[in-house]
């Protein structure tokens, strides 16, 4: 008799296949963070990794062939979100000052160990030229919002370096970071005086708040 048993398509079977795919990579991405949170990005390796994902050290590589493409996935994935986060105050009708103040304050809240381990990610960009276009990725957005509130170079330089500042300067300080201090950082390095900052938010802020 003909066998009826109904066969699986292939492709319900390839995308199967590309889904645990996906699933096994983000794994070990989360995994080398939560090693690098725990022993630095000196205790990152495709052994230490895969131990911790708990995936055969083969896994690990056959995803990520260098220790280089799995540092650069890592920073990829925590810059990724912080990138589209700012990406939404860009495009958002508001205050965008101090939205990233917000923003840069809430990337501690999370947890120190994550936060010690994202800002260590993107800072070994300097040793690491494979880590550098992730780790510019941010500035450069950082540096777009600046442009919407002036056109002078330096302004726009001297708010990246304050943004990029407040972030380890936030994790330095035994103190509970506060929004207004690293807004007033911020504005300060665009130059914009509290008056012209209050009148912005008065400007953006909804009419049906103001009554």
């Amino acid at each position: 008799m003909p066998n009826h048993t109904a066969q699986p398509e292939q492709g319900s079977v390839t995308d199967g296949r590309r889904a645990r795919g996906l699933r096994r990579r983000a794994e070990i991405i989360d995994a080398t963070l939560r090693v690098v949170e725990r022993d630095g990005t000196a205790g990152v390796t495709h052994r230490t990794v895969a131990k911790e994902a708990g995936v055969p050290t083969s896994l690990s590589t056959y995803y990520f062939a260098t220790l280089d493409d799995l540092l650069v996935a890592a920073l990829s994935s925590v810059s990724d979100q912080y990138t589209a986060q700012l990406r939404k105050i860009i495009e958002a009708d508001g205050d965008e000052v101090l939205a990233l103040a917000r923003l840069i304050v809430e990337s501690a809240s999370g947890g120190r160990k994550r936060a010690l381990a994202e800002r260590e990610l993107s800072t070994l960009a300097a040793r690491r030229p494979a880590l550098r276009p992730v780790a510019i990725r941010w500035r450069e957005t950082v540096a777009e919002l600046a442009r919407h509130h002036t056109s002078d170079a330096r302004a726009v330089q001297a708010f990246v370096a304050a943004a990029d500042g407040m972030c380890t300067a936030i994790l330095l300080d035994d103190a509970e970071p506060d929004v207004a201090t690293v807004e007033a950082v911020l504005r300060g390095a665009l130059r914009i005086s509290p008056e012209s900052a209050n009148r912005q938010r008065d400007d953006t802020e909804p009419s049906s708040r103001r009554q």
